[in-house]
């Protein structure tokens, strides 16, 4: 195609204007040629002609008398006036012309009251708001708001409406410049809104701008101005429905949904009437099903909108709530008993479901997760009941699909009544009508999934049993193939001790299924077999010889396009069992299997084949279950999977208030999100093939350590940038946990000579590479858990790599910690603001004090990743510890939680055990929180207290010394208190007497020690905290060993003691003592028993516990 010359570019301008219509008409051109070539010549008409151009197009807008043509000048004049977020260099409008900006501005608001087209009118307001969000801030259009104060008052309703939509799109850009004009705005508005004489597109045009203005006003205050409009903008929906206008009715639900997202305490003070309204709408038989379920979202819209109005709409009166429900009760009636479910093909298992039914399902579980378990439960059971016991199939059917629909948010009730539940389920098992059982299979596999494991734990008697006899309706494949399901939905939540009684009975039955069901009823059963094996693990071995030759069938018959999923799921099922059973039991049918997958994995396969992903996951799994045996495979693995991983998501971007929708009509994996102006379309089935290849990567550098190193080049650089992939979090997950595998790897490569001559300035490289990102990406992260998982990943990789790190990286790590605290002290600020709610209540405090142990979880990552700097570092990290200390102190504060309390000692500590004398200008300033924290309420708090105490005493000289005594005390105190030894308190306790060990150890001059040492024997020997047990039975034996006098006692008193504590710590095995520790015990009681007296022998002897004395006879023997 030839390039367009400057010499056409002028045609187009000149005075014939036949060219450029031209020209506009072959840019909507269906010819891609054509398209293309107009294009080309636009471009260059913007670039070099932008008055002529932008002329030409307002009066094309203005004079022509084509639809399409006014409708394309439309979009294209306001692309270009619209700023390039991109490029601030200069916008379009500063290269004109002042004459063509005041000709422009004039053309368009002649226009805006010409135009007699709906459509174009609002493609028109569009271009005027666009251009006028650019002038008005510098009061460069002063006839526009005149221009539209005239309009907005006058006789024509379309000019009218046109007003209010421009008004709408203002408050959304410059809302404060219009303040000056609020009193105005509200009569205008209000007048509009309440005029008989207003047509309805001048009232809904009315409610959008009201609810624009709402939205936009910073100010309670001005906010509350428009509180009186409420009343009139809910006429307008009322007096559409009254006048049988529902598309227009329709029309102001969405726009008031929108408002109950975003502003939901606008409505508070006619909370009632407004939710009456819309569920006197719901209730509605005689309206469309499409504007009932508006209302409806209307009113769960308010109910998730927990953070502008915490607990708002729990406080309404119980019956409308009771309304709500039974209404989406009601819609799970929409299903008819359709001949097409009964014949279990996977496509028809919504046959005989209505448009209401997938609604009232998706609300249920909305409804719940927002309100919680105490508003919904008690409605639900004055419901369900009746239901279940209705002689009509579909609303048993309702009951059962509401119960498992509303477990997710109602779980911690219903776990209050579980017996209950569970009874209410399996007595439908029994129901004459299938799809009855059917539902309550499906709800019995919802429950354990929500209600686990104590559903698994209280009822496995009488649901297993319950499951299995449902495997033998043959006569219902669907029924048989959702029992199956439901079976791996229980065993998921279920230890190997539960389910081991009962795997003879469902192992022999799945088989059955396996043999002689439809497809679906053995894919249900390969999926039910692969989930009891992995979660039954080593007790599956029994039934390997018998399962897995019908596997190893599937897999190597199931070879025609209908049975891909079968044969897909075979591969999951092997996979699985291989590695319950383990290496050994599985090794050779595992070759035969793998040169299977190889096979497979060279042929040609359609897109849509499901193998491409159960492969992917099938071979990692294998790789686990091989270990380093499955090296070999690596190299026909790992093309694909990087080529799965390296996926470009398939996005579609429109303009979110353009008329073409995204075609989501081809696939239903589409999701769509608005951002801002634009609406994003995302193809989902990429994606999830895209986050199970990512984690697929990271399952085999985890498994194959070095031997993962040939694939590190190109791994790195396909999973780093992945850090910040913001359509699937799965990818950002899978990513981050990659990121200390591949270091490792890196580091055991070059450790072991396996790097190819590589040494560790590639480690440093990599290094270099892969910590940087994880610090950017931290910055960026939306999400508090994936927050946590990279703080986590970021520790581990500084642990790994951590000395190799230079001062600028060491930096950039610190300055983000910063920026991590701050972030989540503000996101607390917020909910403790969300908290002085005036319908703040106990369920709202549940669901944030879910939201802040996620923030403790980010704290707690924080305080592992610091420790894990000044261990790397050591004192050369004291000057960033200095700057971080005004970050730390406050979590010191008895106002803070106990995590972060816990936190910030744990910290201190760190300091003190790694800097040593480099630390002691500290003491002054941490040591009176140190010992105040001691006794603290929260035992957490305690043990890191007490652990500091010990560590100070040892590294701390005469800084310490004055502070012995009130030190003594506090140990003191935690080590007698009457619950020392209860479970919370244990690990306190022993990091209590491990620190009143280094007293008596470093400080022996400033103690009574004839009273402070026998006192610390007394208390051995500890045994919870296993690390500080090794270090303080360790200390005991040295003291014994240089006869320490305080120790043994007046007459050697304490021997007897001493030896006790030996017996019990020699005992436990290698859990109490290092086994150099123990064999110097065993030492020095071969000692004591040649050098003391026999009847001192004796009656030492004779006071230890009976398994004691054989525990040494058998150790001195």
């Amino acid at each position: 195609m030839a390039a367009a010359t400057p010499s056409e570019a002028a045609l187009l301008m000149g005075p014939d204007p036949s060219h450029f219509e031209t020209l506009v008409s072959h840019l909507m051109s269906t010819s891609n040629e054509q398209r293309s070539r107009a294009e080309s010549l636009y471009n260059l008409c913007r670039d070099s002609h932008p008055d002529q151009l932008s002329l030409s197009l307002s009066r094309l807008l203005s004079s022509s008398p084509s639809l399409e043509l006014r409708a394309m000048s439309s979009i294209l004049l306001r692309k270009l006036l619209t700023p390039s977020p991109n490029d601030s260099s200069s916008s379009f409008w500063d290269r004109l012309s002042p004459s063509t900006q005041s000709a422009l501005k004039s053309h368009l608001l002649s226009s805006v009251q010409r135009e007699d087209s709906k459509s174009i009118s609002k493609k028109l307001c569009d271009v005027v708001s666009q251009l006028a969000s650019t002038l008005l801030p510098d009061d460069a259009w002063p006839d526009l708001l005149p221009f539209m104060f005239r309009s907005v008052t006058s006789d024509s309703p379309r000019l009218q409406e046109s007003a209010l939509l421009i008004f709408a799109h203002l408050a959304q850009y410059v809302g404060d410049l219009l303040s000056p004009h609020l009193p105005t705005l509200h009569s205008v508005f209000h007048q509009c809104l309440s005029a008989s004489s207003s047509s309805p597109d001048v009232r809904i045009a009315a409610l959008g701008a009201s609810i624009n203005f709402v939205q936009c006003l910073s100010s309670l205050s001005d906010r509350d101005k428009f509180q009186d409009l409420l009343p009139a903008m809910m006429c307008t929906l009322t007096e559409a429905l009254n006048s049988g206008q529902e598309a227009t009715a329709q029309e102001a639900l969405e726009l008031l949904i929108d408002l109950a997202g975003t502003e939901p305490r606008f409505l508070r003070r006619q909370l009632s009437d407004v939710v009456g309204a819309m569920l006197q709408i719901a209730e509605a038989a005689t309206l469309e099903e499409g504007t009932r379920h508006l209302a409806v979202e209307f009113v769960i819209t308010l109910a998730e909108a927990r953070e502008r109005a915490p607990g708002m709409v729990r406080r309404l009166v119980p019956q409308f709530i009771g309304r709500l429900f039974a209404v989406l009760m009601g819609m799970l009636l929409d299903v008819e008993d359709d001949p097409v479910w009964h014949g279990a093909e996977a496509e028809a298992e919504d046959a005989g479901e209505g448009g209401s039914y997938g609604v009232g399902q998706e609300c249920l579980d909305r409804l719940s997760i927002a309100l919680g378990g105490n508003t919904i439960v008690p409605v639900a059971s004055e419901l369900l009941p009746m239901y279940l016991a209705a002689p009509e199939w579909q609303k048993r059917h309702a009951a059962l699909i509401t119960l498992a629909q509303i477990a997710e948010g109602c779980s911690k009730v219903m776990i209050k009544n579980l017996g209950q539940v569970v009874n209410m389920v399996l007595n439908s098992f029994q129901d004459p009508h299938a799809r009855v059982r059917w539902a309550a299979i499906n709800a019995i596999g919802q429950l354990s999934t929500d209600l686990g494991p104590e559903l698994q734990m209280q009822y496995h008697q009488l649901v297993l049993p319950a499951l299995a006899s449902a495997m033998d309706d043959f006569q219902n494949p669907r029924v048989q193939a959702h029992a199956a399901s439901a079976v791996l939905n229980f065993s998921e939540n279920c230890t190997p001790e539960i389910l081991t009684p009962y795997l003879d009975g469902i192992v022999s039955k799945l088989l059955v299924l396996l043999q002689n069901g439809k497809q679906m009823v053995q894919e249900g059963a390969l999926t039910a077999l692969a989930s009891v094996a992995d979660s039954s693990q080593e007790h599956f071995q029994k039934y390997y010889d018998a399962v897995m030759p019908y596997l190893k069938a599937i897999l190597m018959n199931a070879t025609d396009k209908s049975n891909r999923m079968l044969r897909a799921k075979s591969m999951e099922c092997i996979s699985l069992v291989g590695m319950a059973v383990g290496k050994e039991k599985f090794r050779n049918d595992a070759k035969q299997v793998m040169e299977v997958l190889m096979k497979l994995q060279g042929s040609q396969m359609e897109t849509d084949d499901p193998t491409t992903s159960y492969m992917l996951q099938a071979w990692a799994r294998l790789c686990k279950c091989l270990g380093q045996d499955f090296l070999p495979y690596m190299s026909v693995v790992m093309p694909p999977l990087l080529q799965s991983a390296q996926l470009k998501p398939d996005v579609t971007i429109t303009s979110a208030d353009s008329d073409d929708d995204i075609d989501e009509s081809d696939d239903e994996s589409i999701e769509t999100i608005t951002l801002g102006d634009k609406r994003i379309g995302i193809k989902t089935s990429v994606l999830e093939e895209k986050a199970t290849a990512c984690n697929m990567l990271c399952c085999y550098a985890d498994e194959l350590k070095e031997g993962f190193y040939p694939w590190i080049d190109q791994v790195a650089p396909t999973l780093v940038p992945l850090l910040k992939f913001y359509f699937h979090e799965e990818v950002r997950k899978a990513a981050v946990s990659a990121m200390p595998e591949l270091l490792r790897s890196a580091k055991l490569a070059v450790e072991k000579g396996q790097a190819h001559g590589r040494d560790e300035s590639y480690v440093k490289q990599l290094s270099d590479y892969i910590i940087p990102a994880l610090v950017e990406a931290l910055h960026k992260e939306p999400e508090t858990e994936i927050c946590a998982s990279m703080l986590d990943a970021l520790n581990e990789c500084i642990q790994i790599s951590g000395p190799l790190m230079d001062e600028g990286q060491v930096r950039c790590v610190v300055d983000e910690i910063k920026h991590v605290i701050t972030a989540s002290i503000t996101r607390k600020r917020e909910r403790a603001e969300r908290m002085k709610a005036e319908d703040f209540d106990a369920e709202e405090g549940e669901l944030l004090k879910e939201e802040n142990e996620q923030e403790e979880e980010v704290f707690d990552q924080v305080g592992d990743c610091l420790g894990t700097l000044i261990k790397t570092f050591k004192s050369s990290f004291l000057p960033f510890f200095e700057e971080l200390s005004s970050y730390i102190m406050p979590m010191w504060g008895k106002d803070k939680t106990a995590e972060e309390r816990r936190i910030a000692i744990c910290i201190f500590d760190d300091v003190a055990e790694q800097c040593r004398d480099a630390a002691l200008k500290y003491y002054d300033t941490y040591l009176p929180f140190l010992l105040e924290a001691c006794n603290d309420g929260n035992p957490d708090v305690r043990q890191a207290a007490v652990y500091g105490v010990g560590v100070c005493a040892e590294f701390g000289g005469p800084v310490f010394k004055p502070l012995v005594g009130e030190a003594l005390s506090r140990l003191n105190y935690v080590i007698r208190h009457p619950d020392a030894q209860h479970t919370d308190n244990v690990m306190a306790y022993d990091n209590a007497v491990s620190a009143l060990g280094k007293i008596c150890q470093f400080h022996r001059d400033s103690i009574d020690a004839s009273q402070v040492v026998p006192a610390w024997l007394g208390c051995l020997p500890i045994k919870n905290d296993l690390i500080e047990a090794k270090v303080v039975h360790d200390q005991l034996c040295s003291m014994v060993e240089r006869s320490d006098m305080e120790l043994l006692g007046p007459n050697n008193q304490y021997l007897p003691k001493i030896v006790a504590v030996f017996a019990e710590v020699l005992c436990a095995g290698k859990d109490l003592a290092t086994e150099q520790t123990a064999s110097r015990m065993v030492n020095l009681l071969r000692q004591l028993k040649q050098t003391l007296p026999p009847n001192v022998l004796a009656s030492t002897w004779s006071s230890l516990q009976p398994q004691q004395q054989l525990a040494l006879q058998s150790v001195l023997s």
